[in-house]
């Protein structure tokens, strides 16, 4: 018997979501999802995914998961620390620690995975940690499970981390604090000031922990934002995902040896999860290798973000603070990015509203991914459809 309190519940929530504007719509995607999609019958030029590489679709990468289905079979099979770790994980983490820089990494089966993972073996209630104000909510999930107290500092503002790190210092109330911060902002796509945050930890003794999903592949050459710094020994955790440049699925930790071993002997992902299939670990290990030989793509993928960038400027768009490829198109209400939206896929155009809670009310915009795979005629079929949407509903 269903709970008429839950249906209730349900009914009522959802309806307030969508009169609002804030329910997401899902749409199955019949096919892969390279620079185009098939929707509904509907071939439309892709510019919502994060495979800012084109790597998801990447024959090396598509013979090195049929390969490694062929000689280790679909699955794992167990937990890590069981017998569920393959030597197909262990070249995966080698190949990654080479990439990043450090001296070790751990792998895991997300990059959500890798911050409750990894916060949570190391900080706890006796701890305070410094969170920027915009971090992922992942890194927000970490920090919550580890029972740290949590001191979130103003968005990229200097300053204020300066004044709350001596006050957490000063307090005397914390046996170690740690100051966490996404790379590259997901949604506004701003990089962190990672050179004056390490140098605010140093200052006062912190740990250093960078969330680093949308850098890796994209900044330093590819080899991310604290490669981009020159950064790899200052800083403590390099978190990463493998599902986003890198193309397929998982996450990692890179770091000093002793974090590594700490972190596979405590951290409960990595302890009580079957670990991420053999197909996985090969082709996220064909996917670095293919980085560490060519930049090629990352150079194809600026190309595009640029151009893309550049045009919708031009037309008089608002595409706020980015740096990075994330091109964000700011419309503000949300319901009028909802329209926008749907306009935008009626002329061919897929690329998603985001609206509260993934950002904040009255700050909903169209998030653009232009990745290496894009021609430039597709841009150009982008940005006239933005042109004319834009006219259209009075945006630009």
């Amino acid at each position: 018997m269903t709970s008429n309190r839950l249906q209730s519940f349900l009914q009522d929530n959802i309806a307030d979501l969508k009169e609002r504007g804030l329910y997401n719509e899902i749409d199955p995607l019949e096919g892969a999802n390279g620079p185009t999609v098939e929707i509904d019958g509907k071939q439309m030029i892709n510019l919502s995914s994060n495979n800012y590489l084109g790597l998801a679709t990447d024959d090396r990468l598509k013979k090195a998961a049929k390969e490694a289905v062929d000689s280790h079979g679909a699955g794992a099979g167990a937990v890590r620390t069981i017998n569920g770790t393959l030597d197909l994980h262990l070249e995966l983490e080698k190949k990654l620690a080479e990439f990043k820089g450090t001296e070790a990494v751990i792998s895991y089966q997300s990059g959500f995975n890798a911050n409750i993972a990894a916060i949570p073996a190391v900080m706890d209630k006796h701890d305070a940690i410094l969170s920027d104000a915009l971090n992922h909510a992942s890194i927000i999930d970490g920090c919550r499970q580890s029972k740290a107290k949590i001191i979130a500092f103003n968005h990229s503002d200097m300053d204020d981390l300066r004044e709350k790190a001596r006050e957490a210092v000063e307090s005397g109330a914390y046996n170690k604090i740690m100051v966490v911060t996404d790379g590259v902002f997901s949604m506004d796509g701003d990089i962190a000031k990672l050179p004056e945050i390490v140098g605010i930890a140093e200052e006062f003794d912190l740990i250093t922990y960078v969330d680093d999903a949308h850098g890796s592949g994209v900044l330093g050459k590819g080899a991310g934002t604290v490669k981009h710094f020159g950064l790899q020994d200052k800083v403590d955790f390099q978190m990463g995902t493998l599902s986003k440049a890198i193309g397929v699925i998982g996450g990692y930790v890179a770091g000093k040896s002793e974090l590594i071993d700490w972190l596979k002997v405590r951290s409960r992902p990595f302890l009580f999860s079957t670990a991420v299939s053999p197909a996985d670990a090969a082709a996220s290990t064909k996917a670095v290798e293919i980085l560490m030989t060519s930049s090629d793509l990352n150079e194809k993928l600026w190309a595009n973000s640029d151009y893309l960038k550049s045009g919708l400027k031009q037309l008089g768009f608002d595409t706020g603070s980015s740096e990075t490829p994330i091109t964000p198109c700011i419309i503000g209400d949300e319901k009028a990015t909802q329209a926008f939206s749907k306009r935008l896929n009626e002329e061919g155009i897929y690329a998603k509203a985001i609206v509260f809670p993934t950002v904040p009310q009255g700050k909903g915009r169209v998030r653009n991914m232009p990745t290496a795979a894009h021609t430039q005629a597709m841009l150009d079929e982008a940005l006239t459809a933005y042109e004319k949407i834009g006219k259209e509903l009075e945006i630009i």
